[in-house]
């Protein structure tokens, strides 16, 4: 009996998770984990947005001067996140593997348009993988 694709998408996404655009995201994904430094500003970054929300969300005694400081900080530690050499890192290994999902998205709608999918070249950048909106493949 020939395999149903449902089988072979597994096994597709198995060979996935051995492309080097997810081996890099993977590896980025535990130098996070492991940078005390950036995981305390995580951690910060997440407390601060806590305190802002809860001074948002009072009524009627909203310390305006308390919001603007929490505001400061949530936006500098953000800052200092985005700064961090491991999350820009993940970052940039992010952003390749979602290059490489907009191309198998582009090749399964392909498919499922009826079209031809071993003619699907890679998506130029700013290509979503969705050809709803799309003016065609180049």
């Amino acid at each position: 009996m020939a395999k149903d694709a449902i089988t072979m998408f597994k096994e597709a996404a198995q060979q996935l998770q051995k492309e080097e655009a997810y081996l890099a995201l993977e590896g980025t994904r535990k130098a996070n984990d492991e940078d005390e430094a950036l995981q305390t500003l995580i951690g910060d970054f997440n407390l601060a947005r806590i305190d802002l929300n809860s001074e948002l969300s009072k009524a009627a005694d909203k310390d305006q001067e308390r919001v603007n400081q929490l505001n400061l900080k949530v936006n500098q530690l953000y800052n200092d996140i985005m700064a961090n050499e491991h999350m820009i890192a993940y970052n940039e290994a992010k952003d390749e593997l979602e290059a490489l999902m907009n191309y198998v998205n582009a090749i399964i709608n392909t498919a499922v348009n009826g079209g031809d999918p071993m003619a699907v070249e890679e998506p130029q950048a700013g290509c979503s993988g969705s050809c709803a909106s799309c003016s065609g493949c180049h």
